[in-house]
């Protein structure tokens, strides 16, 4: 089991997770040419992939995904409220519905569907897993929950997303309004509650943790690395991070 990142942050979002033959594309929001130069950088063509799925209906996570879908004939998972707040046309699409978050497979893939608190419809966010080790992902959320540590607990690798520095969010030229979106409970997750977090799961099967979805303005690499550093015990270094521009390289799962 592997996964990589085309890119993650505002400007637009996409993990590939692979088990065998089996490869899904979570969230497009690139357009199709920078996907598919995107996947090439991780030696992938559009053909390699099986399936896309989508978190929620953002256009950073969901803009590219029917046009991509669409032109390779991939199948298109995602929630009932997803699809309906979107605005996007799934036309001649095959769009795949998941009910009540309940989990389902796509080929080698074992995929755990989980509520999150975020401004959008429906949103989901993951669990990937091969029958041995387990990819939790964990973006877009305002705050963290019981149910998100209890499904997070235990996994071998974790994306978490280290969105912003409350002090730098603070001091931006932000709008206010904008500033309580981000910071409210159903924005996105700042630096100190992403450790918070991680300081609250089972970790002991951790061999990856990756900061996921860091702001451009708001954040930086070392902020963010330190803040889950500090939790595992690690150098700062040894936390990867998803970088907007150039993703993320192979991690396996051992």
């Amino acid at each position: 089991m592997r996964f990589a990142y085309l890119g993650s942050g505002s400007a637009g979002n996409g993990l590939i997770v692979e088990v065998g033959q089996t490869r899904i594309l979570l969230d497009c929001g690139f357009t199709l040419s920078e996907t598919t130069a995107r996947l090439a950088r991780l030696d992938l063509a559009p053909s390699d992939l099986s399936a896309v799925i989508v978190t929620h209906e953002h256009d950073d996570h969901i803009g590219g995904v029917a046009r991509f879908a669409r032109r390779h004939q991939l199948p298109v998972w995602l929630t009932r409220g997803t699809f309906r707040n979107g605005g996007t046309k799934f036309d001649h699409v095959d769009v795949r519905f998941i009910e009540g978050y309940q989990a389902f497979a796509v080929g080698d893939i074992a995929l755990t569907p989980y509520p999150v608190p975020h401004d959008a419809g429906e949103p989901a966010q993951f669990v990937f897993g091969d029958g041995a080790r387990r990819l939790g992902v964990l973006t877009d959320t305002g705050c963290s929950t019981p149910h998100i540590e209890a499904t997070l607990s235990g996994c071998d690798a974790l994306a978490l997303e280290c969105n912003h520095d409350l002090g730098l969010l603070r001091a931006s030229a932000y709008p206010a309004a904008l500033k309580q979106r981000i910071a409210g409970r159903l924005g996105h997750l700042d630096n100190e509650s992403a450790g918070r977090l991680l300081a609250a799961l089972d970790r002991t099967r951790l061999q990856h943790v990756i900061a996921a979805h860091l702001s451009a303005q708001n954040n930086t690499v070392q902020l963010a690395r330190r803040a889950l550093s500090s939790v595992l015990g690690c150098a700062d270094e040894w936390v990867g991070v998803a970088d907007q521009a150039e993703g993320l390289a192979w991690r396996d799962i051992g």
